[in-house]
Order: structure tokens, then C-alpha cells, then sequence
């Protein structure tokens, strides 16, 4: 299995639950466990290692072209300092993968891409897609995957952590960045974004220097409360804040439209991968979509189980937990939307061969208020 940098400092850590996650040996938790460790980012700061995931820079006089060719999302709009959520998209509109765009500048962008997806996604950006294949010029595609180190400090005390260490980072918009700021020796490109639902801050620096500064973070956390989190929270997290995964809400077989994640795809562009799909499913009506959902029987909901309303099998759960911050069983499903089902209608989820009753709800599970001290 592949291990970040990091491995070797927290393979030691007492109590530390070490899973394969796609090839990763990664912590599912430490010693405080899920739930503390998902509280702990609720309400005070947790650190995640995610030095697993991919990252590339696009770069050249034709890499914002580019770049708005290969995803939904609006690229030319973008300023120097801004990054943006978008989707990678097939010609048949579903999803190569799910991005988080740096714009450094015009001609160059730091490219954020899920760990599973990586290899796929290279070959995608630089000679699978329909424009490479045409043999139209491509942007300059480099790989940093290897050398990059990348940490999430999230929660709502990482401000303060922060504000200790590089007080510019503090000051940092959502969804805004610093390429180079210098944390205790460290040169580290410094975000203000984050996979949980709350505020924070995710890091990118050279794998050489990560231990250095994972433990300039605690250690500077540690009046906080901070503990460091692994994959197990980071996955109820998401999930409560209504985040996608890929494989599980969107996936080579789900569209950003069915996955209600039409905010991200601007049809009105003149162009780009996916688009002409994405414009008929829209014109023809989207035949399901993914749906938030309590269960009213105490039972885990997982990614796979059926769905019912009445006999009619409907569709399947995307994502399903018991929420620590809720203490409620909920979770996603993608279900026909022919059946007209509104929020506080039933359904039925099939778990263990047995029908458990469930509702539609409103989602986000979970979200934070705008500002908190």
C-alpha cells in the first residue's frame, strides 16, 4: 500500500486504526476515535493528513481556455488568489471527477483532484478528452502528486491557530489563497476552504517539509483543544454538510444535475466537455436526483441499499451514516423523480434483507453559522 510522508509520524500515535483506503494506508482514527474526533472539528480544531489526494499545475498562455473547456464551472471569471469548485465531466455528462481550481494567475492553476482518480484524471486533462483527441494543443500538464504534502485544519478555532502562525492566512476570504506564505521555516500554499462544513484552512507543501509542519499545527493548537482526525470523521463531516463523494453522489454514472449540483455547471458557457448532455437532460426533464433522508427505524444506511415506495424499487443510497452532531441515522439517495416524493413523504430503505422506514428531509443535515467564536 502507498503512505503519505506522514505515515511515520502518526503510525505511533497510541491507539491509531490504520486502514487500506484505495490503495492508501491511512488513520480511520486516532485515539480519541470518530465521534470525539468529529466533535472535536464541530467545535473547537481538528488537523487531517490528506496528503493522499492529487495535485497537478496547468499552466501556459492557453490554460484558462483549457481549463474552461475541461470542466462546468466558469474558469474566465476567475481572479489571481480565487478557487472554485467544479466537475470534470464525460462527453455524456457524467463525471470524470469532482476538482478544486487555484488560480495562481492566468496562465497558471494548482488543480486539486480526488486520490482514486488521479491517474485517470491526468490522462483525461491531457490526452483523453474529446479536444486532445482532435489533436487541438493542450495546456502544460505537470503532476506534483508525488512531492506534494497536503493537511486540513478545520473547525472553528483554526482561525486562531492560524492567526498565531501567518497572520495574511487569518485574514483570508472563503475560498480565497495565499501561494507562498512562510509558516516556522516552512513554504507552504495556504487555503481558507475545507471538506467538513466548517471553517478552516487546508496546506500544500513540499513532502519534505510536512512533519515539520504537522507538528508546528498541533503544537500550536494544542491551547485550542486540537486533536489530529482521520478518515472516519472526515466521512461524517461531509456527509452532514451535504459534500459530495465521488463514487457515492456523483460518479461515471451520475451527472452533476442529478446529483443537484447544478450551481457548479454555467450552461451558459459556449463550451465545454459534457455540455451538450447536460443541456438535454436539462430540456428533457431529470429523471432522478439525490435526496436527503432521516431514517425513522434505527438502522445504518450504506452506499448500494435499495430504496422503495411501496413495491417500486426507486433507486439506491448514495451515503448513509449516524450523525454525530444530530445523533439521527441519515444519509443520500439518488431516486426517480417521477415519483413526485416531497419532504416528510416515506420511503422505505431494504437493510440486512429487511424494509426499515424512512422521510425525505431538507439538506444540509448540518451548517455552520456564518461566524463563530
Amino acid at each position: 500500500m502507498k503512505r503519505t510522508v506522514l505515515f511515520e509520524e502518526y503510525k505511533n500515535y497510541p491507539n491509531v486504526k490504520l486502514i487500506d483506503f484505495g490503495g492508501w494506508e491511512l488513520p480511520l482514527h486516532f485515539a480519541a476515535g470518530i465521534i470525539a474526533e468529529h466533535h472535536a472539528v464541530r467545535n473547537a480544531v481538528g488537523l487531517f493528513d490528506i496528503s493522499h489526494m492529487g495535485e497537478c499545475l496547468i499552466s501556459g498562455p492557453s490554460a484558462t481556455d483549457y481549463l474552461d473547456y475541461l470542466v462546468t464551472n466558469d474558469v474566465s471569471t476567475m481572479v489571481d488568489g480565487q478557487i472554485i469548485y467544479t466537475l470534470m465531466c464525460h462527453p455524456n455528462g457524467t463525471v470524470v471527477d469532482d476538482l478544486i481550481l487555484y488560480r495562481i494567475n492566468e496562465q497558471s492553476y494548482w488543480v486539486v483532484m480526488n486520490a482514486a482518480n488521479v491517474a485517470k484524471d491526468l490522462a483525461w486533462m491531457k490526452t483523453d478528452n474529446p479536444r486532445a483527441l482532435s489533436g487541438k494543443a493542450v495546456a502544460r500538464i505537470v503532476d506534483y502528486s508525488e512531492t506534494t504534502s497536503q493537511m486540513a485544519l478545520q473547525g472553528p478555532l483554526a482561525e486562531k491557530i492560524m492567526e498565531k502562525l501567518a497572520p495574511e492566512a487569518a485574514k483570508l476570504g472563503f475560498f480565497r489563497f495565499i501561494a507562498e506564505i512562510n509558516i516556522a521555516g516552512v513554504t507552504a500554499l495556504v487555503s481558507r476552504n475545507g471538506y467538513t462544513g466548517e471553517d478552516g484552512f487546508e496546506l500544500y507543501c513540499p513532502n519534505q517539509d510536512a512533519i515539520v509542519l504537522w507538528k508546528t499545527l498541533l503544537e500550536a493548537g494544542s491551547e485550542f483543544g486540537i486533536v489530529p482526525c482521520g478518515l472516519g470523521a472526515r466521512d461524517t463531516l461531509r456527509l452532514e454538510a451535504k459534500l459530495p463523494l465521488y463514487g457515492h453522489e456523483i460518479s461515471d454514472t451520475i451527472t452533476p444535475l442529478e446529483a443537484n449540483l447544478g450551481a457548479f455547471v454555467k450552461l451558459e458557457k459556449s463550451e465545454f466537455c459534457g455540455r451538450e448532455a447536460l443541456v438535454a437532460q436539462e430540456a428533457q426533464g431529470i429523471a432522478r436526483s439525490v435526496r436527503g433522508f432521516e431514517m425513522i427505524d434505527a438502522a445504518v444506511p450504506r452506499n448500494g441499499y435499495r430504496v422503495f415506495l411501496g413495491e417500486s424499487d426507486i433507486g439506491y443510497v448514495t451515503s448513509g451514516t449516524k450523525s454525530p452532531t444530530l445523533n439521527i441515522f441519515c444519509g443520500y439517495a439518488i431516486i426517480e423523480r417521477k415519483t413526485n416524493l416531497k419532504f416528510g413523504d416515506e420511503i422505505e430503505i431494504e437493510i440486512h434483507g429487511k424494509r426499515k422506514r424512512a422521510k425525505l428531509v431538507r439538506t444540509p443535515f448540518y451548517k455552520r453559522s456564518p461566524k463563530r467564536s
